[in-house]
């Protein structure tokens, strides 16, 4: 009786391996695999970390390590203390087997405000042109970099910078580069459900959140903004990292109902004297924006991409 049970479950064994093996070219299994590895959409690709500041890089430490991307920095970090902060992130860099790129700590923080406050374009659009030509140079197939968060000037400039740069470089080449951002102070797990399926997640493993928490800690010089995020946010929070795709002209069109939080900040800090003047968007952001893309426009090679 058991030789014909054990007869038959073999029998029902192969005609259901024979059944899966039929329908097999039905099956979508790179859909499967991207499900089962969402950080597969680009791995193995050319990436570039494109940000404001020295220290944005801790946000996404472990894609860091991942993707090992060429390292644009605009500024040096040194906010009002004149002191950079590229040597701290440097040693994050090389323990992550990244490399900085030709734009490494161009500006002072002082150097980019007065650019933005004076809205030197004969200074921006250069810095859009090398960028391009680097994108293009290093063969890059995709850009990671600040998001668009309408709290800190120099960030908002980059976002400006990575999308026009974007599109710069695919009109000379004709080569798509995909366009993501990474958010500075909201949740380092945020990412909204309509963008996911096109985002890259990666979720951190014990041994990469104690990477990336001890390099955060060894960052010295921003050791009260690191106790801020994590009283903040949490440790478990920073257990996921989220680059979300994001549309080249983002930040172009923008309509501001509110104002933004960098122009009442600035507000404040001319009221408490350490800033003689407030940027705003209208007045200096947008001007600048609108020149790197009036830039963009006199290479005609399609049209635009929408990322």
């Amino acid at each position: 009786m058991s030789e014909k049970v054990s007869e038959r479950f073999v029998v029902t064994l192969k005609k259901s391996l024979m059944c899966v093996i039929s329908f097999a070219p039905l099956l979508n299994f790179s859909k499967i695999q991207a499900m089962e590895s969402p950080y597969s959409k680009q791995k193995g690709k050319r990436a570039a970390l494109i940000i404001a500041h020295p220290g944005h890089e801790l946000r996404v430490h472990h894609w860091l390590e991942e993707a090992k991307p060429v390292v644009l920095v605009l500024t040096d970090g040194s906010g009002r203390t004149s002191k950079s902060r590229l040597e701290s992130t440097t040693r994050i860099l090389q323990r992550a087997g990244a490399r900085p790129g030709s734009i490494y700590g161009r500006f002072t923080d002082a150097g980019i405000y007065e650019i933005m406050l004076q809205g030197k374009s004969d200074l921006v659009l250069p810095l859009l042109n090398e960028t391009a030509e680097f994108l293009i140079a290093e063969q890059i197939d995709y850009v990671a970099g600040d998001a668009l968060e309408g709290y800190n000037t120099s960030h908002e400039l980059c976002r400006y910078l990575i999308g026009a740069a974007i599109e710069l470089a695919r009109r000379k080449t004709g080569r798509e580069i995909a366009n993501y951002d990474f958010l500075l102070t909201g949740r380092p797990d945020e990412c909204p459900e309509r963008l996911r399926a096109n985002a890259i997640h990666l979720p951190l493993d014990d041994a990469a959140i104690a990477r990336k928490l001890a390099a955060a800690e060894g960052y010295p010089e921003l050791k009260h903004e690191v106790e801020g995020a994590l009283k903040q946010f949490g440790k478990i929070l920073f257990a996921q990292e989220w680059l979300r795709p994001v549309p080249n002209h983002t930040g172009i069109n923008l309509d501001h109902a509110e104002v933004p939080y960098y122009e009442s900040y600035g507000e404040k800090q001319k009221a408490a004297g350490h800033y003689q003047h407030v940027i705003r968007f209208r007045e200096h952001m947008l001007p600048l924006a609108q020149a790197m893309w009036a830039e963009v426009e006199k290479v005609n090679s399609g049209s635009p991409c929408a990322f």
